[in-house]
């Protein structure tokens, strides 16, 4: 098989999706990644749609029930913890899905099933890459080196694999927000469903259940861009707790959940923007290419999508740069759907005056009062019917 020998950065989910599928197909596969360990962290994410349907090809569905979160749905709370609206899972307004998952055991799950047929460099990253007509150079951090046919990064939004093949090209859109996680302990006021509240200041408090007896946690608030994401995690800590400070609800109490977390991350809320996807032996997929950020939604389906994808049309290709530009064809036209936010979108959703908090919450009650919910029932599609948002195309040996 030409090509065959491929090199991937990353061992997050689109990596190891990527790293099934290519070795499904009888590619001889490496995947490095930086940390010492798999990066178990993160909060809730949903497989659905296109991402579904390619982890029951991959024979997981039962793996993933297993793990779900059993959060049964959300509610907008105001600053005494009283409910303005709720939306069970069911309901076609609710984020919360069918298939949710911790990233976390979403990673582990995928681990488990390709960690005997492919080879991990874990602890390691790249630290030179030279791409020739034949194939790509590679200098690991630990000092040594290999070759490879192929190389293709899945790592994050802020991947330095990138940034040393790609350079300048790629840019990035900023939507005004930092997002932060980490998990908490479970308190009285903790139970299966998850709670949004709006505080003054531009700030939105996010409390989920886990399925392991303890709280996840996500906490956004606007601001100009500062580089926050490149602290190290004590100042990004401080940051969050000065950010804050003011803050009523269950702030006091998150404030000593956020000094004691030990799995905290702060990263700016960014659109990746890039014209091609490829260069000579090395392609990109997940964040790395085209994050969405949370707010776009879709960013399993893309990662688990792009995945497939690129796999499949490295196995239905003898020329790579065929199957590269495939790939791209397939998912850009989604990936640029996504990526196009309603107006005013994030920023209504994050009202920094007390009066603008009251009035959004006077419009979470609304929403979510019986004549509106039976209004968007009528108008709204059965959140269980099949989603053909993304159409995958079925390679032989899938």
């Amino acid at each position: 098989m030409k090509n065959s020998n491929i090199l991937v950065s990353g061992a997050s989910i689109a990596g190891l999706t990527l790293a099934f599928w290519l070795d499904r197909y009888g590619f001889k596969v490496t995947v490095v990644e930086r940390c010492t360990e798999l990066r178990l962290g993160g909060q809730n994410i949903d497989v659905k749609g296109s991402a579904w349907e390619i982890m029951k090809m991959m024979g997981l569905e039962h793996n993933i029930k297993q793990a779900n979160t059993t959060e049964i749905g959300i509610r907008f709370v105001d600053q005494k913890n009283n409910t303005l609206a709720e939306f069970p899972k069911e309901d076609a307004l609710s984020m919360t899905q069918e298939m949710e998952i911790l990233r976390g055991d979403f990673v582990k799950i995928l681990y488990e099933k390709v960690k005997e047929n492919v080879a991990f460099r874990f602890g390691e990253r790249i630290e030179g890459i030279e791409v020739r007509n034949d194939k790509v150079n590679i200098a690991f951090s630990n000092g040594q080196s290999a070759c490879f046919d192929l190389v293709i990064i899945a790592e994050g939004i802020g991947s330095s694999t990138r940034e040393k093949v790609f350079g300048t090209a790629v840019t990035f859109r900023y939507l005004g927000l930092y997002t932060s996680y980490f998990t908490a302990a479970r308190k009285p006021s903790d139970n299966q469903w998850a709670r949004w509240h709006n505080a003054p200041g531009g700030i939105v408090f996010l409390i989920r259940p886990d399925n392991h007896g303890s709280t996840r946690v996500c906490i956004n608030f606007r601001s100009k861009e500062q580089g926050f994401e490149k602290l190290s995690i004590q100042d990004q800590k401080e940051i969050l707790l000065q950010r804050i400070k003011d803050a009523e609800w269950e702030a006091p109490r998150l404030k000593k959940d956020i000094q004691e977390s030990e799995d905290f991350y702060m990263e700016r809320l960014s659109q990746v923007l890039v014209s091609k996807w490829s260069k000579g032996r090395v392609a990109m997929i997940g964040d790395a290419a085209y994050c969405v950020t949370p707010i776009g939604g879709k960013g399993t389906d893309l990662a688990v999508a792009g995945a497939y994808i690129i796999a499949g049309e490295l196995h239905n290709n003898a020329n790579y740069q065929h199957a590269f530009e495939s790939f791209e064809n397939q998912l850009r036209p989604f990936v640029e759907k996504v990526q196009k936010l309603p107006p005013g979108v994030p920023g209504l959703v994050y009202p920094k005056s007390r009066t603008g908090v009251n009035i959004l919450n006077t419009l979470f009650s609304i929403a979510g009062s019986k004549p509106a919910k039976y209004i968007m029932r009528l108008f709204s599609r059965d959140k269980k019917a099949p989603q053909k948002d993304l159409e995958l195309k079925h390679y032989s040996g899938a």
